[in-house]
């Protein structure tokens, strides 16, 4: 794959969280990792940790430009691809009627635009190497909904629906797709990382504020390890048929559990008017 035959890694959104923690571990493995952040001095010290192996590079996902050179470095210095992580992303806590359409529009302009424009950068180097595989984090909340986190988890809802398309859309050329969807996790999502809308209305206490306190009181206590994930990411990359959907935590398997067997409950008691539909 490359001079030493490891598999080049390229992690967005190294500076907190998981992104750092599986630029550290795939460093530590032994693997080429391009390290992205848009603020560089966030990285140094993981570079500077395994300098013949890292690559630290500038990275505002939301700019095409900064995309294309960053991609472009990774491929000079390694000349190859492996492994996308689509990693950089952040929290929008607030009711709907409570959020901006700026802050709306820009939570979809990192978590679900910014994923796909580095995608469609790193693609074409994975098509002509017949090989490769894009790793998405999502979030339970991708597959289950949140007081509080309604918009944010909407964006993560279009990143499953946009990795399970491309795992069709990839299948056929040799390259793998895995969305990793994170339960509670003790890094800065829910912290420093967080935005919060300026507008509270007092209908949503019971809801989006009930949310909103829940999140405060819980940082830190999040049961989930950054680090035992990033193993856990690395192990399925590495499987021989890795999964389309990993979960990640007791809690995510708890609540995306009940919603799929709410679902279910749902469509089966709605089944015949369902079919009823059918022409004559």
């Amino acid at each position: 794959m490359t001079n030493n035959d490891k598999p080049v890694w390229f992690v967005t959104g190294c500076s907190t969280g998981f992104g750092r923690e599986l630029a550290r571990h795939t460093l530590a493995l032994g693997y080429p990792t391009v390290v992205t952040a848009r603020d560089p001095s966030a990285i140094a010290d993981i570079a500077a940790s395994a300098s013949d192996k890292a690559l630290a590079v500038t990275l505002d996902v939301t700019k095409r430009d900064s995309i294309d050179a960053a991609v472009a470095a990774a491929i000079a210095r390694f000349g190859r691809i492996d492994v996308l992580v689509n990693n950089a992303g952040y929290g929008l806590e607030g009711a709907v009627e409570e959020t901006s359409m700026a802050e709306i529009r820009h939570q979809y302009d990192v978590n679900v635009f910014g994923l796909i424009a580095v995608t469609q950068a790193v693609l074409p180097h994975m098509r002509a190497q017949h090989s490769g595989h894009v790793v998405n984090i999502s979030s339970m909340g991708g597959l289950t909904t949140f007081p509080a986190l309604t918009i944010y988890n909407s964006t993560k809802f279009a990143v499953e629906g946009l990795s399970q398309g491309l795992a069709y859309e990839l299948a056929p050329l040799g390259i793998k797709v895995t969305a990793v969807a994170p339960g509670g996790f003790r890094t800065n999502w829910a912290g420093a990382s967080m935005q919060h809308t300026a507008q509270h209305i007092t209908d949503y206490e019971a809801t989006a504020g009930a949310g909103r306190a829940a999140l405060v009181t819980r940082n830190g206590r999040q049961p989930g390890d950054p680090r035992k994930a990033a193993i856990a990411i690395v192990k399925a990359v590495e499987a021989e048929s890795p999964p389309l959907h990993l979960l990640l935590g007791a809690d995510a398997l708890l609540h995306v559990g009940r919603k799929l067997g709410a679902l279910q409950a749902e469509i089966a008691e709605w089944a015949p008017l369902s079919l009823s539909t059918a022409a004559d």
